[in-house]
């Protein structure tokens, strides 16, 4: 059986024929491990975690063993990857599990293996006599049916909301900024937020900006607390200055643009 590490050699070679290169990836990949004892371990396979350009070997490394092989072997079925996180698409749930089977196949032919838990099959709109999930999380995003009026009536649509996973990532940040603690001018509050409120908008809003709403309302609750804090008010004063804030300048805080006063 041929070795993980000459398996990864044979991918990258036929990307670069550069010998010196290949030689130092080669020598980079089979290094020993020193261990906490001063003793070195040789390893086997893998590569080496944190390292700079483990992420692009493993890149082409799943490139030809899988984006290849799909095109190859299932040209008819769409199929998304990002590095290790691969969604394909399936008709029927008899497909699917043929497609997994022979997916898990390649794998190991390939010297890797499934996760277990996250080699699953979902049924986002089918009708199925076995169970399986409704929904999934991608690249922070939940792809789940959502029931919804068009103007053909009522239909199903496969909508993305920002995952449970990624809204509490967010909420744990700017809780942890404690705005209201800091005793500085709105204007300087609003600099301070807004490059992060317009990359997580940029980036969560690409379709829709409803399912973030709720984050943003909480955002402006926090302002709301900076106010009562920083100018001595009560809730209904504090709640005021700072819609008054709001219809000077609307655009102050990067986020208003969705969850305004």
């Amino acid at each position: 059986m041929i070795p993980f590490h000459d398996l990864m050699m044979k991918a990258l070679g036929h990307y670069c024929q550069d010998k010196w290169v290949l030689l130092y990836v080669e020598r980079w990949l089979k290094a020993g491990i020193l261990n906490k004892s001063g003793i070195v371990l040789e390893r086997a396979t893998g590569t080496p975690q944190g390292g700079v350009i483990s992420p692009l070997l493993a890149n082409v490394f799943m490139h030809v063993v899988f984006d290849k092989w799909m095109k190859l072997h299932h040209p008819e079925k769409p199929f998304v990857r990002y590095a290790d996180v691969i969604v394909v698409h399936c008709k029927t749930n008899n497909q699917a599990w043929y497609v997994l089977a022979m997916i898990r196949d390649r794998m190991a032919a390939c010297k890797l293996a499934l996760h277990a838990q996250m080699a699953c099959i979902i049924n986002m709109r089918g009708i199925t006599t076995e169970k399986h999930p409704r929904s999934f999380d991608f690249l922070g995003f939940t792809f789940k049916p959502y029931w919804t009026r068009t103007a053909k009536g009522f239909k199903i649509l496969i909508t993305t909301f920002i995952s449970q996973k990624s809204m509490s990532s967010i909420q744990d940040k700017l809780r942890r900024m404690e705005l209201h603690k800091r005793r500085k001018p709105v204007e300087v509050l609003a600099k301070i937020l807004n490059p992060i409120t317009r990359g997580i908008i940029n980036y969560y809003r690409k379709l829709w900006d409803g399912h973030s709403y709720r984050l943003w309302q909480q955002l402006n609750f926090r302002l709301w607390k900076w106010v009562r804090w920083e100018k001595g008010l009560t809730a209904k004063s504090g709640y005021q200055w700072l819609k008054t804030k709001y219809k000077e300048n609307p655009n102050l805080f990067y986020h208003w643009k969705i969850a305004y006063l």
